[in-house]
């Protein structure tokens, strides 16, 4: 039994590492790890928003079938996840840190979870809560941005800030360094194999606040602005969404300042990822455990002058960046420039653990290097204000190689980009008639994996609340019925 050790950031753009040509980012250990595993430059997230893309990733469905639509969701207790059925197989599993799910600790197949939270009441339910409260200690800048009770206080440091500053605590207390020492006390335990842990991150999701000496390891005045950004948000991206910090306040300085602070928390998480590497290392456990490094979604960082997500589906936000190392180092080096996606990632994880694979998954097994997805599909749950009532409805992206379809409310409201031509998405070419045929195989590919492809899956739980307590099933008095019945039928007895 292989050991697995799977690591995953929050809001990580898929171009912020060294390893995907990011020039002035500093990621050694990400990079080394791609140079022993696989990159795959064309991965896309399932949903841009946390829990929804983590349901997916440990389910292997998509949002419709999973039906986790938001941040504050529960996965169905009846829907299969990796965990679940790696724990059925004979392994320890293991989940660390961030995981955002309803109830917080929520039974999605780890025998142990010591979380670390961010959003909602989970930060008033974990582990790395309880130990802040113990220490004396409280994180300041986080509580502000992710609470609105608190952020709606917010001092104009914050807001001219966009929430980039020095973290409010020491190294040492700051999230990505206590999940990292709970994950080493876990691996210390590891013995040849058997074991998956999941090491979740919370950064570089916002606020922006890597500990000294992080938040100066990068001058706003030496970054390079990233690939995408406009000196101005468009008014079809503003109506679609004005922004976590309003989009038309955002300059120049301001990003550079943002950037700055998002790479510095990506390096410091870099730092402690060496940390897990180099235990494995010494134990002897490096070569032969497959490890993953992935994000549950990107994040803007100035493309469309736009900051954080919730907008359209642009490449920056659906596009993820994803490393394995497989066992024994196999692949070391390749480049995979094949369509995948979150769903993928469940299947490939049992496939290396010669577990079953149920039928409910669908996604691919990326050990398979020539195997790749003709396009892709992204999920979101939109509400909108309209004339003064709550609007909801759904959205999707359909990505292929060289072109993309963005579909809001009906299948005759859509957006459609020319990659090739436009690989930042800034010209609509939906209404150019040489397009027709380009958009109706994208709009066909959407309705086959909608309609066809990926079914919901069954729901069975026998165990369900019943409306009264005497109703709940009872197999004896089951098995008394059934035996009357049986004696009851007019056939020939043996």
């Amino acid at each position: 039994m292989k050991n697995i050790l799977f690591i995953m950031g929050d809001q990580h753009r898929w171009d912020c590492i060294g390893a995907y040509g990011n020039k002035i980012l500093q990621t050694p250990y990400l990079d080394a790890l791609a140079q022993d595993g696989v990159k795959h430059t064309e991965h896309y997230t399932t949903y841009p928003v946390c829990t929804p893309a983590r349901y997916s990733i440990l389910s292997g469905l998509y949002t419709h079938q999973h039906m986790g639509w938001s941040n504050h969701c529960t996965l169905a207790d009846g829907i299969e996840t990796f965990p679940k059925i790696l724990r059925k197989n004979g392994y320890k599993t293991a989940a660390i840190g961030k995981m955002h799910a309803t109830p917080t600790y929520l039974d999605m197949g780890f025998d142990k979870m010591i979380l670390c939270e961010q959003d909602g009441d989970g930060r008033y339910d974990d582990d790395y809560h309880k130990y802040l409260k113990e220490q004396g200690l409280l994180d300041e800048n986080d509580l502000i941005d992710q609470r609105q009770e608190f952020r709606a206080k917010a001092d104009e440091k914050y807001w001219n800030t966009c929430g980039a500053m020095k973290s409010n605590l020491d190294e040492k207390h700051h999230s990505t360094t206590w999940i990292t020492n709970r994950a080493l006390e876990e691996i210390n335990s590891w013995g040849e194999g058997g074991n998956m842990m999941l090491v979740s991150y919370v950064k570089p999701h916002h606020p922006f606040d890597p500990p000294a000496p992080y938040d100066t390891m990068y001058n706003p005045e030496e970054i390079e602005i990233l690939p995408g950004y406009t000196e101005e948000v468009s008014d079809v991206d503003y109506e679609h969404g004005s922004g976590y910090f309003d989009h038309k306040n955002l300059t120049e300085d301001k990003l550079r300042q943002v950037t700055a602070h998002y790479y510095g928390s990506i390096t410091h998480m870099d730092h402690h990822i060496g940390r897990l590497i180099e235990a494995l290392k010494a134990k002897g456990l490096y070569e032969d455990t497959l490890i993953v490094y992935t994000s549950d979604h990107g994040e803007y960082l100035g493309f469309h002058h736009m900051l954080l997500k919730a907008n359209y589906m642009y490449d920056p936000l659906a596009k993820v960046p994803l490393i394995i190392k497989y066992p024994n180092n196999e692949y070391k080096g390749k480049i995979n420039e094949q369509i995948s996606c979150n769903i993928d990632l469940a299947p490939t994880f049992l496939k290396q653990a010669n577990c079953q694979i149920p039928w409910t998954m669908k996604g691919l097994n990326l050990a398979n290097q020539e195997v790749g997805r003709e396009m892709t599909i992204c999920e979101g749950l939109r509400v909108d204000m309209c004339n003064g009532v709550l609007e909801r409805y759904y959205e999707y992206m359909v990505r292929s190689k060289d072109y993309k379809l963005i579909i809001s409310k009906n299948f005759t409201h859509y957006r459609f980009f020319d990659l090739k031509k436009d690989p930042y998405e800034l010209n609509d070419v939906a209404a150019d008639l040489q397009y027709k045929e380009e958009i109706e195989r994208h709009k066909a590919f959407l309705a086959q994996t909608m309609t066809f492809d990926a079914l919901t899956p069954i729901y069975l739980n026998e165990e369900e609340k019943v409306f009264i307590e005497d109703k709940k099933p009872d197999l004896d008095k089951r098995r008394e019925v059934e035996e009357y019945f049986k004696l009851k039928v007019p056939y020939e007895k043996e």
